[in-house]
């Protein structure tokens, strides 16, 4: 009898979980020059954001204005915009295999689930996966292992600290924490998709769906179909029991809710819902909370609220804290009863001690399994804190694997670097600064409309009331002029996209949210909105040692707002001339058409 195969693989950093912390850990691993391997245990990347849970990204842009998150996020986030305007479910998992599977540096096993890892002493040496679609065995062996599971199946494995549950109030003095600490975790919840149609739709559910014949049995569960962003999230249970032992469990009851929930809207009462159909129903629960890891530092209530300045800040949210009570569908109480929510009006930093492990000397984590209180984790666990957190944690990681340091080391004697490579790849730390390239700064920089200084000022978003960028006329330059003929190797440019533009109060339509669950017949043929204040087409050129001009790049069909490109040329000057937006064939000379709103331009 043939015995099953084994592939061992040895690289720089290992990921364990490709939700969006675990893809994000390994892209940004992977881009600072660390061998990569990402082990995940379904068919599709992406996690609760993946078409088997279908949960829309949401992270602090959408409740605090201009704080949509940045880095690996936008570029994922624009690139669906752009590549997939009607938010089809197929195109976007495409879109997130091809970030990791076309990604050098990352050896991807999908359908592998980590089941061993060998130990020695506090320091994982390998961890083994089995691939059910190959019957293979994989082991990596890594300098370096970030656990982004979500579940945090590495504490089994390796004896990592951990905790569980609702702190008291004595032990990190929150003022949501409890009289007596226990157990209970926020639940997890089963999605449906529903699709208006032109003619009337009949719905017959299945005889093991529970039956809700009055809106008095769903008292305090929002269930207008024409609502914006629709999601059913209170179609939520697990968090009496084990969030990961029970889960097949919950699963079955949450199955009998959703197909009641969907039963009573299209026969009993008039919901508006004769010409609706169901298109699709989650069999794969998605998680809030389970095992959180211990790291040096505990991010806590008092924390988000109060917006400490932590000096090793790698990363930020700004989700209200949101924490939903465990008992999910069967709370009672008013609308809303079943949440516990605060909104925040500050972006609050996670600082780096949260996402290494404080007893396991190689070990990291990116996700809803950081070092927090289950307060502090019910604002951080949104998908667009998760995503800066992996950015976050693939940066560290490659940088102590170069440097042949462990977590801890790194960043105790390399936080500034981390930082600052992290700011440079677009991410936003606040209260800090990106430092100007030596050659920007050294080379007198003007522009033939309006004022350019604030492409120098570090600061690559609007924050804090101040606008930190600069409104330049489209065909009319910005300009380097170096001393001496000066090799440039590269630009960096910074555009605006539009970070406001998830903003719940100030986007009512919804209509740019990252998926869309119910669709009303008015959506048909709608093309989702891509931010048209988008710098489409530009143009830098160089001047030689005569004064001529060269054209040295040119683009047309920019849809991102960090562009990076190597230029690798001399020259005595160097100039951006922006040529259109997005608006410029929509509407005529106004803001979004002919003004180009830039936030950094530089030459390296």
């Amino acid at each position: 009898m043939d015995k099953l195969k084994t592939q061992v693989h040895d690289v720089d950093i290992c990921v364990v979980g490709g939700g969006i912390g675990g893809m994000f850990t390994a892209i940004a691993a992977a881009r600072n020059g660390a061998k990569v391997a990402l082990m995940h245990d379904r068919p599709v990347l992406g996690g609760n954001a993946s078409s088997e849970i279908r949960m829309w990204i949401s992270g602090a842009g959408t409740r605090v204005r201009d704080l949509q998150e940045t880095g690996i996020m936008e570029e994922l986030l624009l690139d669906n915009m752009y590549s997939n305007p009607k938010r089809n479910y197929s195109i976007w998992d495409s879109l997130l295999y091809e970030k990791i599977r076309f990604e050098p540096n990352i050896d991807l096993m999908l359908n592998c689930s980590c089941c061993k890892a060998e130990m020695d002493g506090d320091h994982i040496v390998s961890v083994t996966g089995f691939q059910l679609t190959t019957y293979t065995w994989h082991t990596v062996r890594a300098k370096i292992f970030a656990d982004c599971s979500g579940d945090s199946i590495l504490v089994p494995l390796t004896g990592a600290d951990f905790r569980v549950g609702r702190e008291s109030k004595a032990e990190f003095g929150e003022e949501f924490g409890l009289d007596k600490a226990d157990s209970h975790t926020m639940g997890m919840s089963l999605l449906i998709q529903a699709r208006e149609t032109d003619h009337p739709v009949k719905y017959t559910p299945p005889k093991w769906a529970y039956t809700y014949k009055t809106d008095e049995e769903m008292y305090n569960k929002p269930h207008n179909i024409r609502a914006i962003n629709t999601n059913f999230y209170w179609i939520e249970l697990g968090g009496m029991g084990d969030s990961i032992a029970d889960t097949e469990d919950v699963r079955d009851e949450l199955l009998k809710i959703a197909f009641g929930a969907w039963d009573h809207i299209k026969n009993w009462g008039d919901h508006g819902a004769e010409n609706w159909e169901l298109e699709w129903v989650g069999f794969l629960p998605g998680k809030r909370e389970s095992r959180r890891y211990v790291g040096d530092y505990t991010l806590t209530q008092n924390d988000v609220e109060n917006c400490p300045v932590f000096e090793d800040t790698i990363a930020y949210g700004g989700w209200q804290i949101d924490n939903h009570l465990p008992m999910g569908f069967y709370t009672e109480g008013e609308l809303g009863s079943h949440l516990q929510k605060r909104r925040l009006s500050e972006p609050y930093g996670i600082p780096y001690r949260c996402i290494y492990s404080k007893n396991i000397d190689n070990l990291m984590f990116a996700g809803r399994n950081i070092s927090a209180t289950h307060i502090g984790i019910s604002t951080s666990r949104v998908m667009g804190t998760v995503g800066v957190l992996g950015q976050a944690a693939g940066t560290a990681a490659a940088i102590a694997a170069k440097n042949n340091m462990l977590p801890r080391e790194v960043g105790q004697k390399k936080i500034r670097e981390i930082q600052a490579q992290l700011m440079e790849d677009d991410c936003f730390l606040p209260k800090f600064k990106r430092e100007i390239s030596e050659l920007s700064r050294n080379a007198k920089l003007s522009c033939e409309y309006g004022d350019c200084s604030a492409l120098h000022n570090g600061i690559d978003r609007r924050i804090w009331g101040c606008d930190n960028g600069y409104y330049g006329k489209t065909n009319k330059a910005i300009t380097y002029t170096f001393d001496k003929l000066t090799h440039v190797r590269e630009f960096r440019l910074v555009v605006d996209s539009d970070l406001n533009r998830e903003y719940t109060d100030g986007n009512p339509d919804g209509l740019n949210t990252s998926s869309v669950l119910f669709f009303p017949a008015s959506y048909d043929n709608t093309s989702f909105g891509f931010p048209k204040c988008m710098l489409k087409s530009f143009r830098i050129e160089a001047a030689d040692q005569n004064g001529n001009w060269k054209t040295v790049y040119e683009t047309h069909e920019n849809h991102q707002r960090l562009i990076r490109e190597p230029l690798d040329i001399d020259a005595t000057a160097v100039r951006l001339i922006p040529l259109s937006t997005y608006q410029s064939e929509l509407k005529g000379e106004d803001y979004g058409s002919s003004t180009a709103h830039i936030f950094a331009f530089e030459v390296r």
